[in-house]
């Protein structure tokens, strides 16, 4: 006889024991961390992006979609809330909420036919020979909603070649411009007569000067600041003054920058380490601090040396490293300690010297989780561990106030039970905790 009142078993890659989720603490975990349709270490991108088809059924429709506002507001993924928002137009009791959450995630005109191509994937083969679903009608509503958010310039960067063009969704959605500005922006992208956008890209592969366009982009604050940190070292090679893309750096806005990000620039572009240790630490300033102690514990196995997505150069470990020199700016005491096959104190250096520390203190071999969680964890202090949740060993429950970090999306993880859980590697995590222990407090009084 099947008995169905009993515990499901799961584990981990590397064998150590898991438990299982919830379906909306599932869906959140994978959500909030993953980089959909890009591979993982241990899991391949079309697994995650199936297992959030499953599971979206089984959250409540307000959930479903404040996690998708979520992963795209706080963690600034593009992919995995459009997925979400598709999966709710799949279902009678999630419709009703599409059209309001495709309106807020929507923040780029591309999204909007990446959204269509999401929603067609199923009945377009690769000739696109198939017959297109019908959209519903909050789908078109939302999509109408978000078309009136892009001006011109919007409209014309991102207006790219491929099976659903933006002049496909305009047609489809029968949008209403809000003034007859906007409407004469639309007819031209109807006729595609938009003019092109004054972009570096734009600029370069018109065969121009290359110092010369981006001097002029910098001069005319045209180049913004993840395109400016992406192409440093093209900067420097062309010939462009140090002194110019050094008061660049200083002045960019780098309230949406992660922290990792500056990491991966100052390896390509080791000369300027000074000014983005600079604007780094200065985006720090302002945030939530974690009074008392507070012992940071980083995963430096080998698992963490894998690419966050087969587009990018970025790591695990990078983005480890980026919370971890955030944390240690915002903790009014930290000790600060690095795991692999065994547990490592480093010294609590700031900025990228810190980073240094943290990926040169051992060498990047095995997992033993549990075993560095049993050593450095001490009743009364604050414990924050930055990991990809893959180890050989099971893992305690903490003694101290512990939060594990989750930067993959892996199905199994070890940090549940009495484990306060984060998945993803916003610098949005470390405020949160803050707000977290802030409203802890706040109920301990009253």
């Amino acid at each position: 006889m099947v008995r169905l009142n009993k515990f499901l078993r799961a584990f981990t890659h590397e064998g150590a024991p898991s438990w299982q989720l919830a379906p909306e603490q599932a869906l959140q975990r994978t959500l909030l961390s993953c980089l959909l349709w890009e591979d993982q270490f241990y899991e391949d991108g079309v697994s995650v992006a199936e297992r959030i088809k499953a599971l979206v059924p089984q959250v409540a429709p307000r959930e479903a979609a404040q996690l998708a506002v979520r992963a795209r507001e706080e963690m600034k993924l593009r992919h995995a809330p459009l997925l979400v928002a598709r999966e709710m137009a799949r279902l009678p009791e999630h419709r009703a909420l599409v059209a309001e959450t495709l309106a807020r995630i929507i923040q780029r005109p591309d999204e909007m036919t990446e959204l269509l191509a999401i929603y067609w994937a199923d009945s377009l083969g690769p000739q696109q020979q198939r017959r297109r679903q019908p959209v519903s009608a909050q789908v078109k509503k939302g999509l109408a909603k978000a078309f009136t958010k892009f001006d011109a310039y919007q409209l014309a960067k991102y207006d790219r070649e491929g099976p659903v063009r933006l002049r496909d969704v305009l047609f489809l959605v029968h949008a209403k411009p809000r003034d007859a500005a906007q409407e004469a922006v639309w007819k031209q992208l109807a006729a595609s007569e938009l003019p092109s956008p004054d972009t570096w890209e734009v600029a370069l592969s018109k065969g121009a000067d290359k110092r010369a366009s981006f001097e002029r982009l910098l001069a005319e604050k045209r180049l913004g600041a993840l395109a400016l940190l992406r192409n440093l070292r093209l900067m420097r090679e062309v010939g462009v003054p140090r002194a110019t893309i050094a008061a660049a750096i200083e002045t960019m806005r780098t309230d949406r920058i992660l922290p990792y990000r500056f990491i991966t620039a100052a390896r390509h572009a080791p000369d300027f380490e000074p000014e983005l240790e600079q604007a780094m630490l200065g985006a720090i300033k302002g945030y939530a601090r974690l009074p008392g102690r507070t012992r940071l514990l980083i995963d430096v196995s080998g698992s963490m040396f894998a690419k966050l997505s087969a587009q990018s150069e970025m790591t695990r470990a990078e983005a480890a490293c980026g919370l971890a020199i955030l944390a240690r700016e915002v903790c009014d005491g930290v000790e600060i300690f690095t795991f692999s096959d065994k547990v490592v104190k480093v010294p609590p250096r700031r900025g990228f010297a810190l980073r240094d520390a943290i990926l040169g203190s051992q060498p990047h071999s095995g997992t033993y989780l549990g075993r560095a969680v049993g050593e450095i964890d001490r009743k009364g202090d604050r414990l924050i561990v930055f990991t990809d949740e893959q180890s050989h060993d099971a893992v305690p429950s903490p003694k101290a106030r512990g939060t594990m970090v989750n930067v993959a999306s892996y199905q199994h993880g070890v940090g549940y039970g009495p484990w306060t859980r984060v998945d993803g590697f916003s610098e949005a995590v470390i405020a949160w905790i803050a707000a977290q222990e802030e409203t802890l407090r706040g109920a301990t009084l009253h």
